[in-house]
């Protein structure tokens, strides 16, 4: 997923194929899988059984439900806040509010923080954060902007704040996350949605 393509060798968008126009993430995802990038990846956000278990959690799984899936007995902890924002995931799904939403009609930007973790599974190297993005609706701040990795299996924890204003409701972006060694591109899409 980090090591997909969006774009071809001679550098223009993957097409739609059934409307001949610029594809989108809503059509190819994370982007073509590139096998050759992949099998040296740099970094990759590891996950574990838990972190999927506590994903269900956050989206309110039962245990039935859970067990359809793992085959084995879960039940969420009553006492834990769980968030589908804590998935230590590469891609970014960014909900954003209308001017309409719960605030009832309040200009106040909206505010939406995410916390990942990236896992150096190369050689020591320093790599810096780029975005992409076809809005100016949305502030983007990724803290820190460079992570420097001296061992392999280290592992850096980085923040991105979104900070969007109101656009109409049902209005869709996108933007692109890169961290680079300049060997290296780990990229995460972003979707933005208002509602």
């Amino acid at each position: 997923m980090t090591t997909a393509y969006r774009k071809y060798k001679n550098g223009e968008r993957i097409q739609d194929v059934a409307t001949g126009m610029a594809a989108t993430p809503f059509d190819y995802g994370a982007g073509h899988v590139d096998p050759v990038s992949a099998l040296d990846p740099g970094l990759v956000y590891d996950i574990t059984v838990e972190d999927y278990l506590d994903f269900l959690c956050a989206i309110k799984y039962s245990s039935s439900m859970i067990k359809i899936i793992t085959k084995q007995d879960y039940s969420c902890k009553v006492d834990k806040e769980y968030s589908v924002a804590g998935l230590n995931y590469p891609s970014f799904a960014v909900p954003l509010q209308t001017a309409s939403g719960p605030n009832g009609g309040s200009s106040a930007p909206t505010i939406v923080k995410y916390t990942r973790t990236l896992t150096n599974v190369g050689n020591p190297a320093t790599y810096k954060v780029t975005i992409s993005q076809e809005t100016d609706a949305v502030k983007i701040l990724v803290l820190p902007e460079v992570l420097d990795f001296s061992n392999p299996n280290e592992r850096k924890t980085y923040t991105v704040t979104f900070t969007a204003r109101s656009m109409p409701s049902g209005t869709t972006s996108f933007a692109h996350l890169e961290w680079s060694d300049g060997k290296h591109v780990v990229g995460s899409p972003i979707v933005f949605s208002w509602t």
